[in-house]
């Protein structure tokens, strides 16, 4: 499900783009031109799991430059001024008086412009791949030499600058974003806003952001970002510098484990890191503790009977809206759907329990507004799963599944270890006797999480 996508008006009225997910402390993720399309991101599995995966703990904000993606479609504005007031707008509309900020690319000069003036606001301030100045040389001498197709074959120009960025590695991927790429820009949008920032150079502020700032440079990337990572460092009076080994450039530059783990640590310390924040898609390989939830509609048969097809799926909706926002507000990973009900994952059993006690009161309280009160259990386990394609398997996740079956409706059910890694937590069981599971041979003991006030 795709997060609610609203939009802003800037300073001159221009149209932005924002969605913002999770709860906390904000993270704005400012725009990387040319590649920003808010709604298109979110169908990538590797960066919505890696929005999911920074949302843990805060709210993420993340936009449109005008000319891009879903916001401004032909901007009269493209100085970095422009730029500026469409984030000032966006954190107007939210609310949003005091944050942090992960910028890439030429947003670093927008993130520097706009801290220059507004200091107070910013807590802690990333730049990943970024720089004070974009110039020619920030571009790679093959793209430029393909320039003239921007209007005599736009698809062939996007097609064939995607292909020199994946340094024409991972095949699969290359049509996917240059999809991506003419989604989010035009010949139009390049030429009037990334053309006008060719010439933009902010270095004479950075003595003004006195933000406590992290400066990574991805050593894999297509361009060569050392000197620009080591201009920012020693041009900020509150700066640490990083380098990060990626592979094959721009696969890297979007979807890098690296990012999450070094944005977590920054931001909330090394202890902050989970296994959310060590292996990509959030999953663990073998060997890995994690906390698998199975949830499962009471009654769904006898509920699609009563409803008919149609508003039988209109309530389904609702319970696929209730469960994903819950996983995303506790940092849960959905692992897959069985229609009726939903597999996640999670590094961390207080925040699997946390969220299973939030579904259950989410549903109690959606009662009143559905056409029937839907009514789920729900189950958890913590082991060591298989981790394949996406998926999770092993002793761990059966156990959890039969855990959940066990369940009454509105019921959570955990076995003992997981009460017992709880302990401390103000978090209140009630024995529900032993059973044996199908499969196993020795009986497990049972607690029924106690969730209503």
């Amino acid at each position: 499900m795709n997060p609610r996508i609203r939009y802003a008006k800037s300073a001159d009225g221009s149209s932005i783009a924002y969605w913002a997910i999770g709860e906390g402390r904000p993270l704005v993720v400012l725009p990387m031109t040319p590649w920003s399309h808010i709604e298109r991101e979110w169908a990538i599995p590797e960066w919505r799991r890696r929005y999911e995966r920074l949302a843990i703990g805060r709210q993420v904000v993340r936009y449109d430059p005008r000319g891009f993606g879903m916001s401004e479609p032909h901007p009269a504005e493209v100085g970095l001024a422009a730029h500026v007031d469409d984030l000032i707008a966006v954190l107007d509309v939210l609310g949003i008086t005091e944050f942090d900020m992960l910028a890439y690319g030429d947003s670093g000069m927008t993130a520097i412009e706009y801290c220059a003036e507004h200091s107070s606001r910013v807590g802690k301030l990333i730049f990943w791949n970024a720089w004070a100045n974009r110039g020619p040389a920030n571009e790679n001498s093959l793209v430029r030499s393909i320039r003239a197709l921007w209007d005599e074959d736009w698809h062939t120009y996007t097609q064939t600058a995607i292909g020199i960025f994946f340094r024409w590695k991972h095949p699969e991927q290359i049509s996917v974003m240059a999809d991506f790429y003419r989604a989010s820009a035009t010949q139009e949008s390049l030429r009037n806003v990334v053309g006008a920032l060719r010439d933009m150079d902010v270095s004479s502020r950075l003595g003004k952001v006195t933000v406590p700032t992290l400066v990574v440079a991805d050593s894999g990337y297509i361009i060569e970002l050392g000197d620009h990572a080591r201009l920012l460092a020693a041009g900020l009076p509150n700066a640490e510098q990083k380098t990060v080994a990626g592979e094959t450039g721009l696969f890297d530059f979007f979807f890098d484990d690296h990012l999450v783990t070094e944005v977590n640590s920054f931001l909330d310390g090394p202890a902050s890191i989970e296994l959310d924040d060590q292996h990509h898609g959030g999953l663990s390989p073998a060997g890995g503790i994690r906390t698998v939830l199975f949830t499962d509609i009471v009654g769904h048969t006898e509920m699609m009977r009563r409803q008919g097809d149609a508003n039988g799926r209109d309530l389904l909706r609702a319970h696929e809206r209730i469960i994903r926002d819950g996983l995303t507000r506790h940092g849960g990973l959905e692992v897959k759907t069985m229609g009726d009900g939903f597999m996640a994952s999670f590094s961390s059993v207080t925040r699997a329990v946390e969220c299973a006690i939030a579904l259950q009161r989410d549903f109690a309280a959606a009662s009143d507004s559905l056409a029937e009160p839907l009514h789920i259990r729900i189950g958890l386990n913590a082991g060591e799963p298989i981790e394949e394609d996406g998926d999770l398997f092993g002793s761990a996740v059966i156990l959890a599944s039969r855990i959940a079956a066990e369940a009454d409706a509105d019921e959570i059910l955990v076995p003992d270890h997981v009460r017992a890694l709880l302990s401390g937590k103000d978090i209140s069981f009630r024995p529900r006797g032993e059973f044996v599971p199908k499969g196993f041979e020795e009986s497990v003991r049972l607690f029924e999480v106690v969730w209503r006030e």
